[in-house]
């Protein structure tokens, strides 16, 4: 079973992703680099992106994530902008009452992205 299906689907996928950009959008270190970005449109990629990187099905057709944060580590974006993100996701998770083992392998993933969100 996919962690997509572990975690309950869909409605999870948005449920997670509508709770995270609340937590980065009250971050005031993270909050800036969303300064004019359509946050529906952001949280539509977002649903989509975790679906497929989750194992469900996948119509995620936007950037790579070098390209897609390429702007944004030009902006300053760094590894502790990266770190904030990451334990914003762990909170979610954990707020969403995700099981232990689940949100432990979902930031595995999240931490080997780190040299491609940063572009290094």
């Amino acid at each position: 079973m996919s962690v997509y299906e572990q975690i309950g689907g869909a409605g999870a996928v948005r449920a997670a992703v509508d709770i995270f950009y609340d937590r980065i959008l009250q971050d005031a270190t993270l909050a800036p680099f969303f300064e004019g970005v359509s946050l529906d449109r952001q949280r539509a990629k977002q649903v989509a992106f975790l679906t497929m990187v989750f194992g469900g099905p996948s119509d995620y057709d936007g950037k790579d994530l070098r390209e897609g944060h390429k702007h944004l580590v030009a902006r300053g974006l760094n590894e502790a902008h990266f770190n904030a993100v990451a334990g914003h996701l762990q909170a979610t998770l954990e707020q969403l009452k995700v099981p232990a083992e689940l949100v432990n392998a979902i930031m595995t993933t999240a931490a080997s992205t780190k040299a491609d969100v940063l572009n290094q």
